[in-house]
């Protein structure tokens, strides 16, 4: 049985924002993306079926324009952390979105976030702690056996 389908806003279109975007829509949801920059809509797969708002989410008439108030779920994307912040409380304070969750690139603000009821995920946290577990372990080939 399949899930069922959820609205969901996403703010910044750069390569987190549409690898999201392409892989929601794939799934069946219905997308919304919102980007200062419609260069960064490109990044988008052909058959990306949502739609694309040019502009900057920290204006409400952007957010308005996106529906936000009818979104199941927020995200925030970019690669600014306190744009993510304040983006997400909006969409959960004033357009009452239960689902926000953040994209956060400074480990030290995660905690912070979590606090005001986000979500988070911190892509310098899970490359470096993905790394740190490599480091102890056998060094391997690039075809992926043991070295000798």
């Amino acid at each position: 049985m399949r899930a069922p389908t959820r609205y969901v806003v996403i703010v910044g279109c750069g390569r987190l924002g549409a690898y999201l975007a392409d892989g929601l829509s794939r799934q069946g949801h219905s997308v919304v993306v919102i980007d200062r920059a419609e260069d960064n809509f490109r990044g988008l797969s052909s058959d990306f079926s949502g739609f694309r708002i040019v502009g900057d989410a920290t204006e409400s008439a952007v957010l308005q324009e996106a529906k936000t108030r009818d979104a199941d779920v927020f995200i925030a994307a970019t690669g600014e952390d306190n744009v993510n912040l304040m983006v997400c409380q909006v969409a959960q304070k004033v357009f009452g979105v239960r689902q926000a969750m953040a994209r956060v690139s400074d480990p030290a603000r995660e905690d912070l976030y979590r606090q005001l009821g986000l979500a988070t995920v911190c892509p310098t946290l899970l490359a470096g702690d993905g790394l740190l577990r490599m480091v102890g372990k056998p060094e391997q080939a690039a075809d992926g056996r043991p070295s000798p």
